[in-house]
């Protein structure tokens, strides 16, 4: 019996040692366009080998949050990396930039850092496939907002996008989430506020150039504006997948969420 138990503690420490997992980095990039560097959460799939190259999805966070928020609140984020093949960059967008290039703070162009340095930089240190029809993007609250709004404002970077519980029409919520911060007063530019809202960008989108998942709670205070944008897309007859399911605004939601958006970026660069 000692000679059996030994056999299999043998076995299990050399599964052990060849077993595999997804890393997870903790890097800083540098912003010319801030003056700073910028901490990201980089989860590379077990398969990562430094030679093959790998698509690459950017998981943005919401308000109030920073970079390593999806690892540290969904750890299981790590074995979807290993279960769909990509690499997963989490970006800092502080915790109330919208992803915006603010008209009001000059030293808040969260747009250009995520969708022109971060890019460049990772594409840069990481064996990924450099090309759009290889990267997509996508985040929950205000970062599938950010998520959106950057996709359809560069085509040319992104070839898929989604939203979780996205604030994709900022215009109801005038004093919410230091908006106003960013963009000025509604009352004061209105303007600002309806051409930041991912629902008034849709003339941006080509034909066909972006996949486009969007996902909801039905109980969630943001599930109306995506009921709106997803109303306004089928009568423009803007190709897109939208899901509703019980849920509110929270990480239970977003934690399985993330699964479907992952599995629909994983399809879209198989066909690509």
């Amino acid at each position: 019996m000692r000679l059996i138990s030994r056999i299999f503690l043998l076995l299990a420490c050399c599964a052990g040692l060849t077993a595999r997992a997804a890393k997870v980095d903790t890097v800083t990039t540098p912003s010319a366009a801030m003056n700073k560097d910028i901490r990201a959460v980089v989860i590379l799939p077990d398969t990562y080998d430094g030679q093959k190259q790998f698509p690459v999805v950017y998981l943005l966070h919401g308000y109030g949050d920073r970079y390593n928020g999806w690892v540290n609140k969904v750890p299981a984020i790590k074995d979807e990396a290993d279960r769909n093949n990509l690499i997963i960059v989490c970006p800092d967008g502080n915790i109330s930039s919208w992803y915006f290039d603010s008209p009001v703070d000059k030293k808040w162009r969260y747009e250009t850092y995520v969708s022109g340095e971060l890019v460049k930089w990772i594409d840069k240190n990481y064996k990924t496939l450099a090309d759009r029809k290889a990267r997509a993007i996508t985040g929950l609250s205000m970062g599938g907002h950010g998520a959106l709004y950057l996709a359809f404002r560069h085509q040319d970077i992104f070839g898929a996008a989604g939203s979780m519980s996205g604030g994709v029409d900022i215009r109801p919520f005038p004093n919410n989430w230091e908006l106003a911060k960013r963009l000025g007063p509604k009352s004061a530019f209105p303007g600002r506020w309806s051409e930041n809202s991912v629902t008034e960008m849709l003339h941006l989108l080509s034909p066909g150039k972006l996949a486009l998942i969007i996902d909801c709670g039905k109980s969630d205070f943001f599930y109306e504006v995506n009921l709106a944008l997803h109303q306004k897309m089928d009568y423009l007859n803007i190709e897109h997948d939208f899901i509703v399911r019980p849920g509110v605004h929270n990480w239970e939601y977003w934690s399985n969420a993330v699964s479907y958006q992952l599995l629909f970026f994983k399809r879209f660069f198989v066909r690509k």
